[in-house]
């Protein structure tokens, strides 16, 4: 993907290039064996296009997001069955996000030679037959070894998705097509999650399993035919190559931020019926269903609310302007647990402004790096679901040390060290950059040209 440190390769939404304009790439012999076609998302009369193919995208994302989060709901069902206790059954989630933080980006790196439309499709398709898998096996050993299949086409396709919509609509809609991508996420808490709790409770949590990899399969054909290809990256990247970013100061750092962040944001999260226990009662029924539900509905509206702000005002100040409101809910959640008229509104504030930084913090690190983006995201995912874990455990700490009053302001001190470090950093320097683009002035057209092919095809590559 091309980016404004690549100056021989125009990014989307250069003045100079326009439309009509083919991009020349010169890192072969034969010039004319490299013109690709112009981007779609820019083509006249397609400016509302990458809107569709987000939204094609975001229903995948959302099958994922109700995979993730379901097992919560029917982990007493999982346990009878399995005959195993409920803290065993919840290791299926720490598997899961385990193998998604370890594998999204290895197997990223060595899908970067097929197109995403294909990359997209196999992560489905891998995604189904985990979940297929997960419904029919009979032990308890058996059902982690598929959780860790299904994590694989998660993270491979969520991964992919969020590159693949930022591509399609280029860098000036680039923070609203990511928010659209990550509503399937935000819509899956709030719908897909709760309804296939109700399907298990009612049918068995196998049930549960087999309607989730039946959505995966049914995206499948939907994307197939639906979504433009993207040319694939003509260079061997290789796994090594796929971790490329992290040789950027930058791109660690933003994803040093991540990790910092969303273990502050998660904590409240995995622990909500603590926090609310005074106005919940410590009942796990309809009061917490509520508190939950009010979390995600006010997230999904934080998150759209967050693509558009981080477009019209830039990521960085979004980031830092979620961070700080994050920082000031959780230091005044203690004060409103005390009743369920005090703790609705309070579980809505933490969702919007919870969910408002997922968008800009994948802005950040899309625009700072001139390689292909898929790279980035899968290394954004993993760092997000290795905050999850992270969550678990130290919230659970802690929970031991202070108890739920003091859970909040703990989970705070999280969110203002990455607001920290994120205002810090920035004053150095905007966005991440490669270690190479520093001399990227200096080399042949040729430096970056390998990148080029992270573009949207509107016809058949000419040879």
């Amino acid at each position: 993907m091309s980016s404004p440190h690549t100056p021989h390769l125009p990014p989307h939404a250069t003045a100079a290039t326009g439309p009509d304009v083919p991009v020349t790439r010169t890192s072969r012999p034969n010039p004319s064996a490299d013109r690709i076609e112009p981007d779609i998302a820019q083509a006249p009369g397609s400016d509302h296009a990458w809107r569709r193919h987000a939204a094609v995208l975001a229903i995948g994302t959302f099958v994922m997001g109700t995979d993730a989060f379901v097992i919560s709901g029917v982990l007493p069902d999982i346990a009878d069955s399995l005959h195993v206790g409920i803290g065993a059954a919840g290791q299926l989630v720490t598997v899961f996000s385990i193998a998604y933080a370890l594998l999204t980006p290895v197997l990223t790196a060595l899908t970067t030679r097929w197109s995403r439309r294909t990359v997209l499709v196999t992560a489905l398709i891998i995604f189904a037959i985990g979940n297929v898998a997960t419904a029919v096996v009979p032990g308890y050993w058996a059902v982690l070894v598929t959780r860790v299949v299904a994590a694989a086409g998660a993270g491979l396709f969520t991964a992919n998705a969020s590159a693949t919509a930022s591509t399609l609509a280029g860098p000036a809609h680039r923070g609203k097509a990511i928010s659209l991508v990550m509503l399937g996420i935000t819509l899956s808490l709030v719908l897909g999650a709760p309804l296939g709790t109700v399907l298990g409770n009612a049918m068995g949590w196998r049930a549960t399993m087999w309607c989730v990899a039946a959505l995966g399969l049914l995206v499948a054909p939907v994307l197939l035919f639906c979504l433009p290809n993207i040319d694939r990256v003509t260079t061997r990247t290789g796994l090594r190559g796929g971790f490329k970013p992290l040789r950027s100061q930058g791109v660690r750092r933003q994803l040093t931020i991540t990790v910092l962040a969303f273990t502050g944001i998660y904590i409240p999260y995995t622990y909500l019926s603590a926090i609310f226990e005074p106005a919940t009662g410590g009942g796990e029924g309809g009061e917490l269903a509520l508190l939950v539900l009010a979390f995600g509905i006010a997230g999904t509206i934080g998150n759209l609310m967050a693509g558009h702000l981080a477009d019209r005002r830039g990521a960085r100040r979004a980031v830092l302007g979620g961070l700080s409101a994050i920082v000031a809910v959780f230091l005044v959640l203690p004060a409103l647990r005390g009743s369920m008229a005090l703790a609705v509104p309070a579980a809505a504030l933490t969702g919007l402004v919870s969910l408002a930084i997922t968008t800009p913090q994948q802005q950040q690190l899309i625009a700072g790096w001139s390689g292909p983006t898929m790279l980035v995201t899968s290394l954004y995912q993993s760092s997000l679901y290795a905050a999850v874990a992270l969550a678990g455990a130290v919230g659970a700490g802690g929970l031991a040390v202070i108890g739920s009053l003091g859970l909040a302001p703990f989970a705070a001190a999280f969110v203002l060290l990455a607001a920290a470090l994120s205002w810090h950093w920035g004053r150095e320097r905007n966005a991440p950059k490669t270690d190479d683009d520093h001399t990227a002035h200096h080399v042949a057209p040729s430096h970056h040209a390998a990148y080029a092919t992270d573009l949207p095809r509107t016809g058949r590559q000419k040879s």
